[in-house]
């Protein structure tokens, strides 16, 4: 533990059916809870983090104009600038700059023909920087084989089969950002500006690698704020409202924020690690959890892409 309580889950001992229970047992305890943990022992190369934020702080470099050739559609993929999200119940929108990415997909590949939500080819500054795409999705194709690790370990401590997962997740969106936060002012918090305004996150497991600098905030169940620092080599991991909705209310989606008044330029790299598109996220599925609160079951693009929607302006363009 460490001192604003969260919990630090050692995946080293996941190699075996008894070692996952043993983690699954320990993460449903913090996520009913918090909903936030760190994980270390989790086996991603340093060498991928590095390279992945080498690359982050190489593509905000760019210029306005560089990244302005994949400014974010529709789909959700690009360059967003800063202003443009403003999240649910916020006085200003967030001052913070996104690189969106997903599932690589082709322009014909059948999902993209369907029309599914948040599944599309992605926007990458190759001309710009030639190596950027292959550090970004080494490091992604890392994660989203951890995501599905601690999604089963998580099965296992509900004491439930992990197929219920597994079945959602045979092309699962795997939606990842970029971002960037400029260093924000005593009169940015005065009017309500934030790095990250209160909010919780719309999907499944949110897996977050943050840089040195701190700044992200988790809310406690007794009302205050608590930092959660950075740990070197350690993931930030923590629970969405699919997840929540889910497990019927057992997971607990936290609400959290992002102060950046560390003077410097801060980055992270979260990784949403979400079902398929077309994967009914039905409360029902965990029936042990079944209570008079259970909720109709929502497909998961469909809830997703409502929820960007209501918070990111370049929708409403």
């Amino acid at each position: 533990m460490i001192d604003d309580g969260l919990p630090i889950t050692d995946l080293s001992s996941a190699s075996s059916p008894a070692g996952r229970k043993a983690i699954g047992k320990q993460l449903v305890a913090s996520v009913e809870t918090i909903g936030f943990f760190y994980v270390v022992g989790h086996s991603i190369d340093p060498k991928l983090m590095k390279n992945a934020f080498d690359s982050a702080r190489e593509f905000f470099s760019l210029t306005e104009d560089q990244k302005q050739t994949i400014a974010v559609n529709q789909s959700q993929r690009g360059w967003m600038r800063k202003g443009l999200a403003r999240l649910e119940g916020s006085a200003s929108a967030d001052i913070k700059e996104v690189f969106f990415w997903g599932r690589e997909v082709a322009e014909n590949d059948p999902d993209v023909l369907q029309k599914l939500p948040l599944v599309a080819p992605n926007q990458w500054p190759e001309r710009s920087l030639p190596d950027f795409k292959k550090n970004i999705l080494n490091y992604y194709q890392e994660v989203m084989k951890l995501g599905a690790l601690l999604l089963e370990c998580i099965a296992h401590g509900l004491d439930q089969n992990p197929e219920i997962f597994r079945q959602k997740y045979t092309k699962p969106l795997g939606r990842g950002q970029l971002v960037y936060y400029p260093p924000i002012s005593a009169d940015d918090l005065a009017c309500n500006s934030y790095s990250a305004a209160p909010h919780t996150d719309f999907g499944v497991l949110t897996i977050l690698l943050q840089d040195s600098l701190g700044g992200l905030q988790a809310k406690h169940q007794n009302g205050e704020w608590i930092d959660l620092l950075p740990i070197e080599g350690s993931l930030i991991c923590n629970v969405g409202d699919l997840l929540e909705r889910w497990t019927n209310g057992r997971l607990k989606s936290t609400t959290h924020r992002v102060l950046n008044t560390s003077g410097k330029e801060r980055l992270s790299i979260p990784v949403f690690f979400d079902p398929n598109s077309d994967a009914w996220i039905d409360p029902q599925d965990f029936q042990t959890f079944r209570t008079k609160r259970v909720l109709p079951p929502v497909k998961a693009g469909e809830y997703i892409s409502g929820k960007n929607h209501q918070n990111f302006l370049h929708y409403k363009n």
